[in-house]
Order: structure tokens, then C-alpha cells, then sequence
């Protein structure tokens, strides 16, 4: 999900280079999104590249160039997992139980249960740490849910980042393609993307400096899938 900022800066580029062959200037950016500095174009940029829709080249000048689009967009459908994100602050401390407010949208407070690695898998986490509330509509199916910090890079690609917290309903199934809380040997924990080949079970990372981990499935234990998660700034 991108800010309405994101999505109209995209679109600026997207109609430039559809137009122009080259995109736009940090200038005609700032202009055109009447923005006061060329700071929040940087930040805006940012974004989007860390999300998978641009990308910049090394070495050139104004050299960027379109991944994707959003389906609002023109962009194709986009199957398997799309991060439902909303941009706010983890808690500094234990929140009450119960319902809460999210920018004014009704929230359900969910255990915070500690870090989940997106890169190499760290001890499996059964301690809750805080609560961190959630908007109702983000918290899919039924059964309990939880939420997780996590610490790594290897899902950037699905737009998952280090210190994102994410949404997890607890499950013990998942099919192919669901990026699931996945617990290794019984004491790894680590957020992957599930693909399962006969008894095997591969756990695919979203970035190519990480390898596919493969297991046989009794070494491998679905313990929730992603429904959602929160960004931090």
C-alpha cells in the first residue's frame, strides 16, 4: 500500500518517461508534488525503491526507471502477499488490553511477541515484550494473532524491512507461496516465503544475497502466516 504522496509522485515519473523517454528532475518532482525542499522527494524515492517499484541505476544522472505499477496504476494484479501497511511507531512500553484507536480507525491490541529474523533465523520467541495495536480490518480469518519485530533484510523484495512489525494469525498451514513464521528444528524462528516439494519444505528469502534454506518437512513447523504489518519511522 503506498501514501497518496507515494502514489502521485509514481505516477509523475511513470507519465514522464512514458513521455519523455527520461524521467523527471528532483526539481520538477518537488514541483509538481508541491513540495518545499527536495528532502521529502529523497525520502519519497526512497520509498518507493525499498517497496519494488523503481529502480535507480548506479553512475547515471536522473536514472530511474519503473519495476512495477500498482493495479491503481494500470499495473498487473499482484498474487501472493502485498504488505497492508500503516505507517506509525511501535509502543515504548505494555499498552492496555482491549480495543484502541489507529488514526482515528478502531485497533485490537495484540501481544508483541519479541523479533522474527527475515535473514538468518535467531531463537525461536515465545516471550511477549509489549502490545501494539492493530487496525480491525488488518487481522484476516479467524483464530488468535500476533505481531513481531523484525530484524533483518532478506524479505525486502515482498516490501517486508528491518524494524517493520509484522501480523501474524496463527496457523500450522500454509500454502505455497505464503510467507509464514516458520520454525526450524524446533528452536530457529524466521519469516520466509513457504514453498513445499513433495516432503520437502523450501523457505525462499526476498532478496538474491540469500539462498533458499531446504528442509525436510519434519524439520519444518508453520507456527502463523503474514497477514499484515506496521511500518516505523
Amino acid at each position: 500500500m503506498l501514501t497518496k504522496k507515494q502514489l502521485d509522485l509514481l505516477d509523475f515519473i511513470n507519465k514522464r518517461l512514458q513521455r519523455d523517454g527520461v524521467p523527471p528532475s528532483f526539481d520538477e518532482m518537488k514541483e509538481a508534488l508541491d513540495l518545499r525542499s527536495k528532502s521529502g522527494i529523497h525520502r519519497l524515492i526512497t520509498a518507493l525503491e525499498e517497496r519494488g517499484f523503481i529502480r535507480r541505476l548506479a553512475h547515471r544522472a536522473r536514472a530511474i526507471e519503473i519495476v512495477k505499477l500498482p493495479e491503481s496504476l494500470g499495473g498487473a494484479p499482484q498474487h501472493g502477499f502485498t504488505p497492508r501497511v500503516i505507517e506509525g511507531d511501535r509502543p515504548d512500553g505494555p499498552m492496555p488490553a482491549g480495543a484502541q484507536a489507529v488514526s482515528g480507525v478502531a485497533a485490537q491490541a495484540l501481544p508483541l511477541m519479541g523479533r522474527i529474523a527475515a535473514g538468518v533465523p535467531i531463537e525461536a520467541i515465545s516471550e511477549q515484550s509489549a502490545s501494539v495495536a492493530v487496525p480491525g480490518q488488518m487481522l484476516s480469518g479467524q483464530g488468535n494473532h500476533y505481531a513481531l519485530e523484525v530484524q533483518g533484510d532478506s524479505m525486502i523484495e515482498a516490501g517486508i524491512n528491518n524494524g517493520d512489525v509484522v501480523v501474524i494469525r496463527e496457523t500450522s498451514v500454509a500454502q505455497n507461496g505464503d510467507i509464514v513464521v516458520a520454525l526450524v528444528e524446533d528452536h530457529e524462528a524466521t519469516l520466509k516465503r513457504f514453498k513445499r516439494d513433495g516432503d520437502r519444505v523450501a523457505l525462499e528469502a526476498a532478496n538474491p544475497a540469500y539462498q533458499t534454506r531446504i528442509f525436510t518437512e519434519d524439520k519444518v513447523k508453520v507456527q502463523g502466516k503474514l497477514v499484515g504489518l506496521i511500518r516505523t519511522y
